[in-house]
């Protein structure tokens, strides 16, 4: 990707967890030991193993893992709350880790806003003046704070909760002054950490649909952390998966679902329905498989970002095999009826294959 589209990097990042942990790390790089075996020679805790990966302007990136992967010490390191054993962190091609400590709480001032799982809202303001707390801490005059509160709760379809108590609301109303709190400051940058996992699955439904119209509209740089996957597919532009601290594996939604790396990844998408996620692109075979069926103005045409689901419903009324287009027409690919009947049986690799 051009350097200029990146806002996040991380390269090769370590957090280690003990007195041991420059010897721990330099054995777990030297000689690929476990995390358990790390424990067992160091006494000391993998957090982060390696981690490379970067973010683009606009992009929602979502880090996936179970509890103890490691996910929320890595997202901890973009604002340096937590500090590397080892390994680089750049936000828009500078090193914060090189920033002195004044530069870095301007950094989080302005440029980064996080949202936790925990509320984290101040009981003796309301809900109006807990959003526009950064400003305030930012010597923003009162009127204008207040405007700029309003309209991020609007955002986040709080309008008329301003003069509200935070004990006034539901849980799921917490978290959205919670977002609105962290859009108050227009920063570059969202950091999420797992904000919907403590509220109930209808709720977390209507808040992960939120989440999407709002980062839409406001296009920012978001990593967002979850354990779920069906959460992350919902809403990641693309999800990395970590587990024992390391990047297992990172790509789109439909990447990881039609081609998990290992078995480990094979077994989280294994319940996952490719309908909402696989497109025709995903599954499409090259037009080379089928030589000049794509000349054929009998067959039906779709798009190459249609999903499963869409290809199924053409291939219900119109028959296959289907030409695959790019947007402006072009034909790309072929979808044959053995390719769908794979793609919709959730055909996945066996284990043996990933070794």
């Amino acid at each position: 990707m051009p350097v200029d589209d990146v806002v996040i990097e991380c390269r090769s990042v370590y957090k280690i967890f003990g007195d041991r942990a420059t010897e721990a790390r330099n054995a777990l790089a030297d000689e690929g030991l476990t995390k358990a075996q790390v424990m067992s020679r160091f006494g000391c805790v993998v957090g982060v193993c390696e981690a490379s990966f970067s973010v683009r302007r606009g992009e929602v990136f979502c880090i996936m893992g179970l509890s103890g992967s490691g996910k929320s010490t890595l997202v901890r390191h973009i604002n340096r709350l937590v500090e590397p054993t080892s390994g680089q962190i750049f936000i828009n091609g500078e090193e914060i880790g090189a920033k002195p400590v004044r530069e870095m709480r301007r950094l989080r001032a302005e440029k980064i806003g996080m949202v936790f799982q925990g509320f984290g809202l101040m009981p003796h303001l309301n809900v109006r003046d807990n959003v526009a707390f950064g400003l305030e801490l930012r010597h923003v005059a009162r009127d204008r704070r207040q405007a700029i509160a309003d309209e991020k709760l609007a955002l986040v379809q709080l309008q008329g909760w301003g003069d509200h108590w935070p004990d006034e609301l539901s849980g799921g109303m917490q978290q959205r002054v919670g977002l609105a709190r962290a859009l108050a400051n227009d920063p570059d940058i969202l950091l999420l950490d797992e904000p919907f996992s403590a509220l109930d699955p209808v709720i977390r439904r209507q808040l992960q649909e939120l989440f999407r119209s709002v980062s839409q509209a406001v296009q920012k740089t978001t990593v967002f952390i979850t354990h779920d996957l069906d959460e992350a597919m919902r809403l990641g532009d693309r999800i990395a998966i970590m587990r024992d601290g390391s990047l297992v594996q990172i790509g789109t939604a439909g990447e990881i679902v039609a081609a998990p790396k290992d078995a480990y990844v094979a077994e989280f998408v294994e319940g996952i329905s490719p309908l909402k996620i696989l497109t025709a692109g995903d599954i499409m075979e090259s037009l080379d498989s089928a030589d000049g069926v794509a000349d054929r103005d009998d067959l039906p045409r779709i798009e190459a970002g249609i999903h499963l689901d869409g290809v199924v419903d053409v291939a219900a009324r119109r028959g296959l095999p289907i030409v695959v287009t790019a947007p402006a027409g072009t034909p790309i690919g072929i979808i044959q009826p053995k390719t769908l009947w794979r793609s919709i049986s959730g055909h996945r690799r066996h284990d043996n294959e990933f070794h």
